[in-house]
Protein backbone atom coordinates (compact mmCIF):
# COMPACT_ATOMS: atom_id res chain seq x y z
CA UNK A 1 0.00 0.00 0.00
CA UNK A 2 3.07 2.43 0.77
CA UNK A 3 4.61 1.85 -2.97
CA UNK A 4 0.82 2.87 -4.22
CA UNK A 5 1.20 6.17 -2.21
CA UNK A 6 4.43 6.62 -3.65
CA UNK A 7 3.21 6.13 -7.25
CA UNK A 8 0.22 8.14 -6.80
CA UNK A 9 2.55 11.20 -5.20
CA UNK A 10 4.57 10.97 -7.88
CA UNK A 11 2.40 11.07 -10.66
CA UNK A 12 1.04 14.35 -8.90
CA UNK A 13 4.29 15.76 -9.27
CA UNK A 14 4.44 14.93 -12.60
CA UNK A 15 1.48 16.35 -13.22
CA UNK A 16 2.00 19.65 -11.70
CA UNK A 17 5.56 19.75 -14.08
CA UNK A 18 3.45 19.00 -16.40
CA UNK A 19 1.16 21.91 -15.68
CA UNK A 20 4.25 24.65 -15.27
CA UNK A 21 5.95 23.26 -18.47
CA UNK A 22 3.07 22.57 -20.88
CA UNK A 23 6.03 23.83 -23.66
CA UNK A 24 7.57 20.56 -23.09
CA UNK A 25 4.59 18.09 -23.45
Amino acid sequence: MLILGIIVFLLFIYLIYALFNPDKF
